[in-house]
Parts: C-alpha cells; sequence; structure tokens
C-alpha cells in the first residue's frame, strides 16, 4: 500500500501514514490498534517522543489551518469558484479564484461547498429505535445509526423529535422511554460517538392526558431545544377529513369499522377536553425556561393567532396557504417538508410546500421523515422548477432556520461563522439527487 503524508502543523515533526490509517484517524473506521514502525516513519525530526505527539495530533483531528479549494461556493447571495479558509474550525476569508497557502489544501474539484444543513423537525431518530411495531434495538446503536445517516445527508446540527403524550395505547412506547433514549443520546455526545450536534425537539400531543406529565419527565434532561405543540385529532388540522383520517390510520391500527368509529370519537372528546388548557401551560412552562415553541399544522386564522397569542416562534406544516400567510405576516417562520416539495403534493392532501414558495410565504424546509429530501428538495426548487435561485433554496435549510433559532455561528459560509460545510456533487446541471461527498463540523470532517 502506498503512503500518504500527512504535514502536521507544527515545528517539531512530518510523518507519514498509510491510506487506510488516515481514514481510520478521520473517524469512518475503528482506529488501527497499534502502531509499528512501517506504519509511522520519522521524515524530519528526531526523537519518537516527536513523533508520537504528532501521530497523537493526527488521532484528534487537529488541524489548525485548511483551504477548500476549487469549491463553488454558494453563499446567501451568489455562487462563484473559489476557495475558503478555515482556522481552528472557524471561516477567515473567502476568495474569488485560488488562494496560495501552506495550510492543508481540500481540492473540491468544482463541486458545491454548501453550509452545514440545519434540521429542526425530524422523526427519524425513533424509527431507527422502532424499526417495527414493538420492536426495539439498542438506544446507543440506534442513536450512532441515525447520526449516521442525517450526517451522510449533509446535516451538521440536528433537533431531534422524541413524543410526550400517548394518543393510544398501541403507540408502543412505555412511561420514560423517550427520556432514557434522551439520556442515552446525551452519553453518546460525552463519549464523542455523534459527527452531527443534537439537540431536542420534544413533540407534544396536546389532546392526551398525560402530556405534562411526560413532558416533565425531561425537566432534568439537557438540550431540549425546541417544544412543538401538535393535536392530531380528527376532524381538523392535518385531517380535516375523515376519510384521509381513517386511510392513514385505520390500517395501521387494523381496526374494524366499529372500533374505528369508537377511536375517533374518543380522540375527538380527548382534543376538546384537554387541547386547549394543554397549550397554556405548556407555553408558560416554555416561556418560563425560554425554550422556543413551534405550532403545527394550524389551518385557519384562529389557528395562526393562537399560536401568536402562545408565543410560538416556528409555524411547523400549516395545511392551508390562508395559514401559511398569516403565519408568515406575523413573523413566524414558516416550516414545510421537504418530502413535499420532492413528491410535488403533501402525503395527505394539505396545501403543496411549492405552493408557498410561489407566494413568498416559506422560510424553512424540514427532512420530516426522509433526511436526505432536505438536500433533494433545495435542488428540486431552484433547478427543476426554477421557483428561486440556489442561493435562496440554501437558505430554507442553513440560514434561515440558525436566525430563528437563535444559532448565530453557523448556517452561512461568512468569516467568523463555524466552518460546518458539506462538498456536494452533481452528475449534471439537472441533477435533483446531488451526493455528499465531504462533511465538516466546526473544521473537523466527520463523513
Amino acid at each position: 500500500m502506498g503512503h500518504l503524508s500527512i504535514v502536521c502543523n507544527l515545528d517539531f515533526a512530518n510523518c507519514v501514514i498509510t491510506n487506510l490509517e488516515f481514514i481510520q484517524l478521520l473517524g469512518t473506521a475503528p482506529k488501527p490498534s497499534s502502531w509499528n514502525d512501517h506504519d509511522v516513519t520519522k521524515t524530519v525530526s528526531k526523537g519518537g517522543a516527536k513523533i508520537l505527539q504528532a501521530v497523537d495530533c493526527i488521532e484528534n483531528k487537529i488541524v489548525s489551518e485548511q483551504v477548500f479549494s476549487r469549491a463553488r461556493v454558494v453563499l446567501a447571495d451568489e455562487v462563484f469558484v473559489g476557495s475558503v479558509q478555515v482556522v481552528d474550525g472557524i471561516i477567515k476569508d473567502i476568495s474569488k479564484g485560488a488562494v496560495a497557502s501552506s495550510a492543508s489544501v481540500i481540492d473540491c474539484a468544482d463541486d458545491f461547498l454548501l453550509p452545514g444543513l440545519i434540521e429542526l423537525h425530524t422523526d427519524h431518530l425513533e424509527t431507527h429505535y422502532c424499526p417495527r411495531p414493538g420492536v426495539r434495538w439498542d438506544m446507543l446503536a440506534s442513536i450512532q445509526a441515525h447520526d449516521a445517516q442525517v450526517a451522510a445527508a449533509g446535516i451538521t446540527t440536528v433537533f431531534d423529535c422524541l413524543r410526550c403524550g400517548q394518543e393510544n395505547k398501541t403507540s408502543g412506547y412505555e412511561a420514560g422511554e423517550m427520556t432514557d433514549l434522551a439520556k442515552t443520546l446525551q452519553l453518546a455526545k460525552e463519549q464523542n460517538r455523534l459527527r452531527v450536534e443534537h439537540r431536542l425537539h420534544l413533540r407534544c400531543e396536546v389532546s392526551t392526558p398525560d402530556v405534562l406529565d411526560a413532558f416533565h419527565q425531561f425537566d432534568q434532561v439537557p438540550g431540549v431545544g425546541l417544544v412543538s405543540m401538535m393535536d392530531h385529532a380528527p376532524g381538523q388540522r392535518q385531517f380535516t377529513s375523515l376519510a384521509g383520517y381513517a386511510e392513514y390510520h385505520q390500517k395501521r391500527l387494523k381496526m374494524s369499522d366499529s372500533e374505528f368509529a369508537d377511536y375517533v370519537d374518543v380522540r375527538v372528546n380527548a382534543s376538546l377536553k384537554y387541547s386547549d388548557k394543554h397549550r397554556r401551560e405548556l407555553s408558560k412552562l416554555c416561556f418560563d425556561r425560554g425554550i422556543p415553541m413551534a405550532s403545527h399544522d394550524d389551518a385557519t386564522l384562529a389557528h395562526v393567532q393562537d399560536s401568536i397569542t402562545h408565543g410560538v416562534k416556528v409555524a411547523e406544516f400549516p395545511t392551508t396557504l390562508e395559514a401559511a400567510r398569516e403565519s408568515h405576516a406575523a413573523g413566524l417562520g414558516v416550516l414545510m417538508g421537504a418530502p413535499n416539495v420532492v413528491r410535488g403534493q403533501s402525503h395527505t392532501g394539505n396545501v403543496a410546500a411549492k405552493t408557498l414558495v410561489e407566494n413568498n410565504c416559506l422560510d424553512v424546509l424540514s427532512s420530516d421523515y426522509i433526511p436526505a429530501s432536505l438536500l433533494q428538495a433545495v435542488f428540486t426548487l431552484s433547478q427543476e422548477l426554477g421557483l428561486i435561485n440556489l442561493p435562496q433554496a440554501v437558505a430554507l435549510v442553513t440560514k434561515n432556520p440558525a436566525k430563528i433559532m437563535s444559532l448565530e455561528d453557523r448556517g452561512e459560509i461568512a468569516v467568523g461563522r463555524r466552518a460546518d460545510l458539506i462538498q456536494v456533487s452533481q452528475s449534471n446541471e439537472m441533477d435533483v439527487t446531488p451526493v455528499v461527498r465531504s462533511v465538516w463540523r466546526e473544521g473537523l470532517r466527520v463523513m
């Protein structure tokens, strides 16, 4: 096997390691269990201790300066071929054309260089943990698999959704199960197992009797960054049509017509009994704790006004153009699903995301249940449909969610921002299924 020369930006040493071991040290495979004279060779300085220090430098992924060259750099308002200099994980300089530098040079070979994507609403962690009804996977393994998948989709900051409140006995999660998953996520962070920065998004089903108890189980859990208040009872919001509700739920729950009719009655009555009360109590708790809130499936002007009264910042998945326009006009960040963009329609028959784009009232896209849809939607909107340009489409999954969530240190390629970057290639200009080649978080390559 050939050797790859790695220059440690230190006065005392250069060292040489094999290609395989360099990949291993970057975290895409287990670290080698041992080193020998053939694998690590001294090329300049004298003294084994200094070489070991150089190896330790590489093992800990310390690269003080990098230059991303020959990249199609996507800024907030333009795209150009140029270079981006990163020092200690922060963007230091952005230049058109090539830049001479003694730093570690990353040749992007005319691929796009985008900011790392920011995901505010994904249910995907639960999917890894419960891949089949009644099946539970190891929590740590589930988290690592989810983390790898969102990283491969170009996401560098993710708000992982965990549910609070059980709609029915078949929902399948025991009390405390979601908090155990959150605590395991925290453990994975502490053990440096994760590629992506993870935060928590609590999906609170306000029409359930146990939602407040479930919410309070997270009182001592760190990392809660967003709380959404939702009501999936039939006859309103997402499911104004009972036929649509039956199509979505009756087959999944395997109920007879009479059983389903009884179930609908229970859900409607629970919504009438609990929803308004729980919205008020949750909004007060979140306000007192400084946790941003999101509405969910607002359909009417009255829904939007209630959301404004409760102090929400994000309007998730408005089901009508009327609600989306009103939310946007009120300064709420309007969020829609990227799968809706890719498919061209809502899977439950509600307003299409592209309709919101055409009416200038869409602010954020979420991958919801398909992580890869986030980037695919960006290129669908900008290059297939031509509704907005590429920087505007990229802002829906980077700059805008960062601004709404007060993440001022990331969200765009700009001097002083975190070097959360993704290298993305297309086979041609109309390729709306681009490939994420590499991912960096704070200047460290994680994928």
